[in-house]
């Protein structure tokens, strides 16, 4: 079994987890803004994040012998280690249920304000959790003023926000007034004049919108599968908010699945080794996402179309990116449980600022912020500087598991 053992390869696993973290909500959003129902979306993604558990397990699991206090993947199959085997399950369901939902999240509210805000409950709560399981090996000093910046960057984040949905209302109601001046009454003109401003009004609605106008608002309206016109704000924050607690327990969890700080294993039974829990997790995580997704396909929330299991299997649309994505999540949780083995879960929970991750990619592939104000251009940034800040102090807060 493979063992993340010095300080440096756990800050290479947080760092490439959270690319891969920061990257995977981006690709369900581009499937959700061409219009793919997001039921069909996480089934096809909770196939193959259950299949990199599988793999990490049956490769990092199963390099090198087996040791009395560390067994290979195969071997603690067998063991009598149920206790921290539904610690491991109840981190999978927690996460799932915060991924469920975000997925509905990120439509309501936007991709890099979910992320955001979730990010910074689970900081908030998940490492300070994980500082006092882990015997407090992480630095106090270091890592609490980490958290602190993460607090920061999330009322930067809701002013960004804000600021958008302003400009996003403006440029809507703008909209709206030069099209009602457009088909006011006019004075006769003359025909070849009326051919010739019928012509142009043509071409511009066939032109395909630039990114942050208020007609690429509206076609991208038209376009997804989940509605967000006339929807409530607060169900949106709510959905939010919920995603952010379940994410900020599943950490805890999995950290009691792998430490057994509670003392509930028998006398000699050794500890869940990482990739042993990581499958569990994973387990238990596709367990329920297949349960609410099947659910959801007869009985959808949000005012989404109805669906069934056959139509789903004969959804090919996008499939391979919502395997790709699967894939992204499964391996950047790997990561960050490997890293946390060694450097402390408290630590590993840096990769939660994976917004710096989803806002790039929010801006290169959406156009989220295009055409904002300098209010929120300012903002915006502020929001990014205070984020780097959060991921090297909560880098630098990591210990070392003896």
């Amino acid at each position: 079994m493979y063992l993340v053992e010095s300080k440096g390869g756990a800050i290479a696993c947080m760092i490439l987890a959270l690319l891969s973290l920061g990257t995977w909500p981006a690709v369900l959003t581009l499937l959700e803004r061409r219009g793919r129902l997001p039921q069909h979306t996480y089934l096809d993604y909770s196939i193959t994040n259950l299949l990199a558990a599988i793999i990490i397990a049956f490769t990092f699991g199963q390099i090198g012998s087996t040791k009395p206090d560390s067994p290979n993947f195969i071997t603690q199959l067998a063991q009598d280690n149920w206790p921290s085997v539904m610690f491991a399950m109840a981190g999978g369901i927690v996460l799932s249920l915060g991924n469920l939902a975000t997925q509905y999240a990120w439509a309501l509210v936007g991709l890099s304000v979910t992320e955001v805000v979730t990010s910074s409950i689970t900081v908030v709560i998940g490492s300070t959790l994980n500082y006092f399981l882990d015997d407090k090996i992480n630095k106090a000093e270091i890592l609490f003023p980490g958290v602190a910046c993460f607090l920061i960057a999330v009322c930067l984040g809701s002013a960004v926000h804000r600021s958008n949905a302003d400009d996003n209302k403006v440029k809507l109601r703008d909209f709206e007034m030069a099209k009602q001046e457009a088909s006011g009454p006019s004075t006769e003109i003359e025909t070849n004049s009326s051919k010739d401003l019928e012509t142009n009004a043509t071409n511009r609605t066939l032109a395909k919108p630039k990114e942050g106008t208020a007609r690429f608002l509206i076609e991208l309206e038209n376009k997804r599968a989940i509605k967000v016109f006339g929807k409530r704000k607060i169900i949106g924050l709510a959905i939010t908010f919920f995603a952010g607690l379940c994410f900020s327990l599943f950490s805890p969890a999995f950290n009691l699945a792998t430490n057994d700080q509670w003392n509930r294993l028998k006398q000699g039974v050794p500890k869940l080794v990482v990739y042993t829990a990581f499958f569990y997790f994973s387990v238990s995580c596709f367990i329920i996402a297949l349960i609410l997704n099947i659910g959801f396909l007869y009985y959808p929330v949000l005012g989404l179309p109805k669906s069934s299991f056959k139509a789903y299997l004969n959804d090919w649309n996008g499939r391979y990116w919502a395997f790709l994505a699967g894939f992204l999540c499964g391996f950047g949780n790997g990561l960050q449980f490997m890293g946390g083995q060694a450097a402390g879960y408290a630590a590993a929970d840096s990769v939660q600022a994976l917004p710096l991750v989803s806002t790039f990619w929010g801006v290169v592939l959406f156009g989220e912020y295009r055409r904002s104000s300098r209010k929120t251009y300012l903002l915006l940034f502020s929001m990014l500087f205070m984020f780097i800040s959060a991921v090297a102090v909560l880098m630098a807060s990591s210990g070392h598991r003896k």
